[in-house]
């Protein structure tokens, strides 16, 4: 076995019980894994642990370690990472650590793994200031995952860095970019013109992203994704959305195409649109578009109808649609104005066959349709057949604000029946 060890692509893993130094020599041909084990957490030795596994990384063993995954190193012990990790490591192809309560100007120095990592595959990096990361990833041009997430303000790429960055890794399967903190960017009229050209991302299958719209249609408006199977967004909204590449990146997505059920979830300064496939596994989310907006529910509506308007592609393929609330949102709720942010968020779905709701969505839904004049209650959600309500015992408490819509649609020969929904 040891005579052999790389054609049986052995690895020693250690999680720092005692320091390398005293491991048996037997293990000292395998290249070494450097990780936390999950029960570690109120463990009486849990800061001798780290110590340890740091010094790993000052030590002459260094050149072995093929992976080191470090959730949430300690903050104390920030500096001496940084300062180890500022040497090559010839075996590394797995980096991943996220560490929080460091001081926002502390940040990974140009001679982070000696300035290059041409055997890197995967790297993680969160709530870590690293502004020299393009350069370090223009030499690791076969990564296959790169996430980036909670970028401190202090570790801002800007976008044409990141679009050079991605003209080099033809074999990135999975991007996650992640910012902690708005930052402003130029308004719609002053982008640049999209180039003539864009270049491919031929492996690329999971794409999330979290920060300002326009950064994202700076980088959408340079690649092709044709393989793209996963779309995970969040946006600050500080102004009006214009989205246009996110709407040619969903429509070009084959994989999209077969959604059909829609979930709009609402939080306290947030909402959600999730797409996924009726046939496929339970919580199987294909794309998902979520924005921090406001902490009126009327702004939170009026935010996802700019980014999900009628040119918003897959409208036409949704046959499920289910709004739900997390929490209780009773002082979020402004009447005088949410009705129509009602309408304008349902406009779109032309196909929705089968809506789901939870009683108090319920009587926000029909009391905005119901309001409606003449044909036009019966344009807005035409395919409507069912409303599966999410409410304990009868419906009886909720009759004066869903039978008045259900009687009109009767009279426009649209009728739309009325069941019980429990939402697992």
């Amino acid at each position: 076995m040891f005579s052999s060890p790389r054609r049986l692509d052995l690895r020693l893993e250690y999680c720092g019980h005692v320091p390398l130094s005293e491991v048996s020599d037997a293990w000292q041909v395998l290249p070494v894994i450097l990780k936390t084990s999950f029960s570690e957490l109120r463990h009486p030795k849990f800061d001798q642990r780290w110590e340890n596994r740091v010094a790993t990384l000052e030590s002459k063993h260094h050149n072995r370690i093929c992976e080191i995954h470090f959730p949430d190193l300690p903050s104390f012990l920030w500096e001496r990472f940084a300062a180890a990790m500022q040497k090559s490591f010839p075996e590394l192809t797995n980096l991943q650590v996220s560490v929080y309560g460091v001081d926002p100007m502390s940040v990974l120095p140009d001679s982070f793994l000696g300035g290059s990592a041409p055997h890197l595959r995967q790297l993680g990096l969160e709530g870590i200031s690293f502004p020299s990361v393009p350069r370090l990833l223009l030499s690791a041009d076969g990564l296959v995952k790169l996430y980036l997430e909670d970028i401190p303000d202090s570790g801002y790429i800007s976008p044409d860095a990141m679009a050079t960055v991605l003209t080099v890794m033809t074999r990135l399967e999975s991007l996650h970019l992640g910012f902690s903190f708005p930052r402003s960017h130029p308004s719609p009229a002053s982008r640049p013109l999209p180039p003539p050209t864009r270049f491919l991302l031929p492996a690329l299958t999971e794409l999330s992203f979290k920060g300002v719209d326009g950064y994202l249609e700076d980088i959408l408006a340079r690649i092709d994704v044709p393989l793209l199977d996963g779309l995970y967004v969040q946006f600050f909204v500080d102004f009006d959305l214009d989205v246009p590449q996110l709407h040619r990146l969903i429509d070009h997505a084959e994989e999209f195409k077969a959604c059909d059920h829609a979930e709009v979830l609402i939080f306290d300064f947030s909402i959600c649109l999730s797409l996924s496939h009726k046939t496929r596994v339970v919580d199987w989310i294909t794309l998902a578009l979520k924005l921090h907006c406001g902490g009126l529910v009327s702004e939170q509506l009026s935010s996802l109808s700019q980014a999900c308007n009628s040119s918003f592609p897959l409208m036409s393929t949704l046959e499920e649609l289910e709004i739900t609330e997390a929490t209780n949102l009773s002082s979020h709720w402004n009447d005088d104005v949410e009705n129509a942010r009602w309408v304008e968020l349902l406009d779109p779905f032309t196909v929705v066959r089968d809506l789901y709701v939870t009683d108090q969505i319920a009587r926000r839904v029909c009391g905005a349709l119901q309001e409606l004049p003449g044909e036009r209650a019966a344009e807005v959600l035409p395919a409507l057949r069912n409303i599966f309500v999410d409410a304990p015992g009868s419906l009886e408490h909720i009759q004066e604000a869903i039978w008045p819509f259900v009687a009109a649609r009767q009279l426009s020969g649209h009728p739309v029946a009325i069941d019980h929904w429990r939402k697992e």
